[in-house]
Order: C-alpha cells, then sequence, then structure tokens
C-alpha cells in the first residue's frame, strides 16, 4: 500500500495578524500547502514558511488562490480562463522564486477554497489550472479532490501531460457523489478526535466512510488533509500520523 501522505494549509499570517500552529505542524506533515498572497499571507511570511518545511524536510506546494484576502479565497468569482491561468502562474511562480532563495523546491500544486472547488465542478476551470501547471512545470503534480468518480479529472490530465495527487479529508463530511459538505451545513466539520482519527484509519484502509445520506463511500486517496489550528487538532494529527504509520506496518 502507497503510504498516505499527510497535507496541510500552512503560511496564512498577514503582516501583524498570525493565523495557524505552522511551528508544530510541520513536525508530522509530509507536505505543506503554502498560501501565496491571494487568499493570505504576505512575502515575509511566505519566505518563513518555505526555510521552516526545507528545515524539517516537509515538501513545498503552492497554494494558490481567487483574489479575495477579505474572503480568505472561499468566494467563487467569475474569472476567465486566461485569468486563472495567470494567477495560477503569478502566484506559484512566486512562491517558486523564494523556495529557490531557501535552497528548496516547489514540489506540488493545489488550488485553494473556491478555486479549488469550482475546478472540481467546471471542466474549463479545471483546464485552466492545468493548462497553467503544464506551462509552469509539468513535473509539478495537481492535487485534487478525491470523489467517487474522478474521470473528468484523469481525463484532463491526461490531455495536459499533467500527475494527479487525489486528496481526502480527515475532519470533513462528504455527500454521496465524495464532495465536501458545504460548511454552510451542519456538521461538515468533525470536531470530535476520535472522529477524525477513525475517517483517516479508514481513508488509509480503503474501508468505507459514511456518506451524509448513508450510504456507503470509497474514496482512493494519495494524501490527507488535515488542520491544526489549535492545540486540540496537533494532538489528534499526531495521533492520525501514528494510526496511518500503524495501517501501513500491516499493509
Amino acid at each position: 500500500m502507497p503510504r498516505l501522505m499527510l497535507n496541510a494549509d500552512m503560511g496564512e499570517s498577514f503582516g501583524p495578524w498570525k493565523m495557524g500552529t505552522d511551528h508544530e505542524l510541520m513536525k508530522v506533515v509530509d507536505l505543506a500547502n503554502v498560501a501565496c498572497g491571494f487568499h493570505a499571507s504576505d512575502p515575509d511570511t511566505i519566505r518563513a514558511t518555505v526555510r521552516l518545511a526545507a528545515s524539517h524536510g516537509v515538501t513545498v506546494g503552492a497554494h494558490p488562490a481567487y483574489p479575495d484576502l477579505v474572503g480568505f479565497g472561499r468566494r467563487s468569482m467569475a474569472c476567465s480562463s486566461e485569468e486563472i491561468e495567470n494567477m495560477l502562474l503569478y502566484q506559484a511562480g512566486a512562491l517558486a522564486a523564494l523556495c529557490r532563495a531557501e535552497g528548496a523546491r516547489m514540489g506540488y500544486v493545489k488550488p485553494h477554497g473556491a478555486l479549488y472547488n469550482d475546478m472540481m465542478r467546471d471542466r474549463e476551470t479545471l483546464s485552466a489550472v492545468m493548462r497553467a501547471l503544464a506551462m509552469l512545470d509539468a513535473d509539478l503534480p495537481l492535487m485534487v479532490m478525491a470523489t467517487r468518480d474522478t474521470s473528468m479529472a484523469e481525463e484532463l490530465a491526461e490531455e495536459h501531460g499533467v500527475t494527479l495527487w487525489r486528496e481526502a479529508f480527515a475532519d470533513r463530511a462528504y455527500d454521496a457523489e465524495g464532495r465536501l459538505v458545504s460548511r454552510r451545513e451542519p456538521g461538515a466539520v468533525h470536531h470530535d478526535a476520535e472522529t477524525i482519527i477513525d475517517q483517516a484509519r479508514r481513508i488509509a484502509s480503503g474501508l468505507p466512510l459514511t456518506a451524509s445520506d448513508g450510504s456507503d463511500l470509497v474514496l482512493s486517496a494519495d494524501t490527507l488533509c488535515v488542520h491544526g489550528d489549535n492545540p486540540e487538532s496537533i494532538a489528534a494529527i499526531r495521533a492520525i500520523r501514528e494510526s496511518l504509520d500503524d495501517v501501513e506496518r500491516r499493509a
């Protein structure tokens, strides 16, 4: 069984406003999704986050978004394909330069928030993201949501020569199609540590989850997203790491 990589969103502080627990997260994750300035972060924060990741041997990935600082990138925007290409190239290019300054290399791209959700629903948006990635560096994997049916993403990835990393979430509820339940809905985010750990273990083991309509849902994933914005969630992530390591040993 391939190792399920843990990824987390990082570098989301902005000037004097501090967000997240990056120093603790870096100790337990494999991949750091670094905000690129459009939904959060600034050049100083980005470079410091890259330096921190490099010191822990964590792979840095670009986490580009719609230009939406006020809404934290969680609001969809009416952007043309060319605008999406350009905003991806702009943000990922800046992160790649700061990685080089720290002797590191950008290892993948994971769009953030509304852009991530939009590309999983809209073929034109996903095509624009992939075109930008292919122009930037065709060897960089693109992180996409591990849904029940990933045929659209797989077809476009083959067309554009892009490698996919399928991503699942330990702390989010899923609908019957394997998409995330909207944060506006009750129960969309799991807060109980045991529930989060059990969901992570089920994804790693290929066991079914229970979708919001009560149906079984099996997700095939390469990486698992975790969120660590408080001491309790950091403790849960450490437990997830231990649980995934146990699954790997038993495989």
